[in-house]
């Protein structure tokens, strides 16, 4: 398939930060799109890209952690809960930053696959974390985002002890 381009952030913070809008067609092109993203999360040595990271607007994501590749189309995180011990994370739309983010562990999500089948699943670890981090670009949200908010909650937690 073809090798697509990541859109990066802050040139195109407009486009990253939109809201992806849910597949209801799966036919020839989506199927072409999950292998675009495929081989290009691959080329780029990631472990996730959602379809925004490459300017398309769908719902649509996938994930590779090493442990198997996972393919989802208008994901939902129904349950979560832990707090995963992996807290460095970083982002193909955003080469070269790391930082600190707060995940739970565990997440059992709802989704279709690329024939448009129903599918629920529970994901632990490494593979919880991606899916989190990918279900958030197809929100508009960035992971330094979740940093600088998990950073405020941290911080009034102790203004909310020293009075």
């Amino acid at each position: 398939m073809a090798i697509r381009t990541i859109i990066k952030y802050p040139q195109d913070e407009a486009t990253l930060r939109k809201v992806s809008k849910a597949v209801d067609v799966f036919d020839e092109r989506l199927g072409v799109l999950l292998d675009d993203l495929r081989d290009t999360m691959y080329k780029a040595k990631g472990a996730g890209l959602s379809a925004i990271q490459v300017g398309v607007l769908k719902r649509v994501c996938v994930v590779d952690t090493g442990k198997r590749y996972l393919e989802f189309i208008n994901p939902m995180i129904v349950k979560q809960s832990g707090i995963n011990k992996i807290i460095e994370e970083g982002c193909l739309s955003l080469p070269g930053e790391w930082g600190e983010v707060i995940r739970p562990n565990k997440v059992e999500v709802e989704f279709f696959d690329r024939f448009g089948v129903p599918q629920k699943n529970t994901y632990i670890g490494y593979e919880a974390k991606a899916i989190c981090h990918e279900c958030d670009h197809l929100d508009g949200i960035l992971f330094i985002d979740r940093m600088q908010e998990q950073k405020a909650a941290k911080a009034q937690k102790k203004d909310k002890k020293r009075k």
